[in-house]
């Protein structure tokens, strides 16, 4: 029996892509797919999410593209416009988990500085007991530390809590820790599970 939920915050609870950004930047698709495959990817991304400094890593991408500064400076700036809005029918699930007295916790891969600025504004996540931060704590999924963390945090058994995220990585180390999973591909997907898991109501 699940008594516990546990959510990613990036493409489960809100759409995330730098897309959305840089194409406000970048007129031609091509240049600009060039540019979030090469330059300010998400590989490079996760190294902030993981805890390293943003300054030093702007400065040292700038160094390596330094045609491409400004845009470089505005993934520092402007990050928030990666963040165009909720994910369809996500904060409903969460409201509705809530209003039945389910517990709700987070793991988010989120540098610290960005999840400051992101948080403040989204008062959904006051339905949240505690929200483990990968920028903060300085690991991050999927390593199995910070779910060891979310654990002690938490104070939940892995067993009967339902841990909720899109990439498939993530949710093959927390299942190999003794979660339970749910691998996100649309929230109707996750409603079924839910309503089937005993968690809301048809």
């Amino acid at each position: 029996m699940i008594d516990t939920v546990v959510f990613d915050v990036g493409r489960v609870l809100y759409r995330w892509d730098f897309r959305f950004l840089f194409g406000k930047l970048i007129a031609d698709e091509a240049e600009l797919e060039w540019f979030v495959t090469h330059v300010v990817t998400e590989k490079w991304h996760f190294e902030h999410d993981a805890g390293r400094d943003l300054g030093e890593m702007v400065a040292e991408r700038k160094l390596v593209y330094p045609d491409h500064a400004h845009l470089i400076d505005a993934y520092a700036t402007r990050f928030e416009e990666s963040i165009p809005g909720p994910v369809p029918g996500s904060i409903e699930l969460v409201e509705r988990l809530d209003d039945a007295g389910v517990p709700l916790f987070a793991i988010t891969n989120f540098a610290a500085g960005f999840w400051e600025e992101f948080r403040s504004t989204r008062p959904v996540f006051d339905c949240f007991r505690d929200i483990v931060v990968s920028g903060v704590e300085k690991m991050a999924k999927p390593d199995p530390a910070i779910f060891r963390l979310a654990e002690q945090r938490f104070g939940n058994a892995p067993a009967t809590t339902l841990f909720i995220d899109d990439n498939l990585a993530n949710v093959k180390a927390a299942k190999k820790l003794g979660w339970q999973v749910h691998h996100f591909d649309g929230a109707d997907a996750l409603e079924a599970d839910l309503v089937q898991r005993g968690l809301l109501s048809a």
